[in-house]
């Protein structure tokens, strides 16, 4: 599908919809009071399909001063992440070009979503390895102000040095499973020799150990996936240090293409693509290299300002105007 209109008329509003409405929160705003219109007291966003034979309906309501409900085929859902179980959907917004130019923290929480997509059984790893380091950093507070003693930290180490191991090591997995591919399409698109290469150790009991006396001061933890980054080079070139935001722009949609394909593997059911202003920058073969590799990859829904900018024919086209699509 491909919606379009002029600036501000509210493309990117409707892509965030669906977004909602299928992975239960926005990937533009993590505040969900921001996606209630100003002036009135709630939200919703739904939307119905099918995956083969089967219908689905899902829907995300917020209302202000209560939290976010989420349905599924008419059932309540106890958390509106659990739509991401259902539906995989994969975004590309020109904001998000943070994955490729922002800190660690950025592509770790990136490569951890991916996680949760590729290796669903171990979608839970990143948030209790987060919590066990929160756990530890408290204990190590405590210690450190003569509050308890150190038997207080002894546990959390070893239940970071554990969890921290698995976690690194489905990180991994997961740059094992998009590697080949990534290189394949960034190449396609113009990043020669394109790779994605992990920084970090595990934090061993041992290492933990050498490090305990800093952590102490500190009341941190120092050592650890929490800390490490992903790596994305072209060329021997580290796109985030030394690639044009033309290069990260394409080294984004590489990666998202790549995982598309990797979902699809896995699975056998193609994530949803939501691709908002991916033209505008891309020159005209780059362009129809895109509508050929998407229109093979899933329903996709893809924003622009013209419908020239799409070098094929789309399968629906939606005007977007003010307040409503036709």
């Amino acid at each position: 599908m491909l919606a379009v209109g002029p600036n501000g008329v509210g493309k990117t509003n409707l892509l965030e919809a669906i977004h909602v409405a299928t992975q239960g929160f926005s990937p533009r705003s993590r505040t969900d009071g921001q996606l209630v219109r100003f002036g009135a007291d709630g939200a919703r966003a739904a939307v119905t399909g099918r995956r083969g034979e089967v219908k689905l309906e899902l829907e995300v309501t917020i209302r202000t001063g209560e939290g976010k409900r989420a349905r599924l085929n008419g059932a309540a859902l106890s958390a509106a992440e659990q739509l991401r179980s259902t539906v995989s959907t994969l975004v590309f917004t020109p904001d998000r070009l943070g994955v490729i130019k922002a800190g660690p923290a950025a592509r770790r929480a990136y490569f951890d979503r991916a996680l949760g997509r590729l290796l669903p059984a171990r979608a839970p790893l990143p948030a209790e390895y987060g919590a066990a380091v929160a756990q530890r950093n408290a204990a190590l507070r405590r210690a450190g102000g003569g509050y308890s003693g150190m038997d207080a930290v002894e546990p959390w180490t070893e239940r970071v040095a554990t969890l921290g191991a698995e976690l690194l090591a489905s990180r991994l997995e997961v740059l094992e499973i998009l590697g080949a591919s990534f290189a394949e399409r960034a190449g396609e698109l113009g990043l020669p020799d394109a790779t994605l290469r992990y920084e970090g150790e595990p934090p061993t009991r041992e290492a933990l150990d050498v490090v305990l006396a800093r952590d102490l001061e500190r009341g941190t933890t120092s050592l650890g996936p929490h800390l490490d980054d992903i790596l994305l080079s072209s060329a021997d070139r580290d796109l985030r240090s030394f690639g044009s935001q033309g290069e990260q722009r394409l080294a984004l949609l590489a990666l998202l293409l790549a995982e598309a394909e990797a979902i699809t593997a896995r699975s056998g059911v193609p994530p949803l693509l939501l691709l908002d202003d991916v033209l505008s920058e891309l020159d005209p073969a780059r362009r129809r290299l895109l509508a050929e590799r998407v229109r093979g990859a899933g329903q996709a829904l893809i924003t622009a300002t013209d419908a020239a900018m799409l070098p094929a024919e789309p399968d629906q086209l939606l005007e977007v105007t003010p307040g409503a699509v036709i």
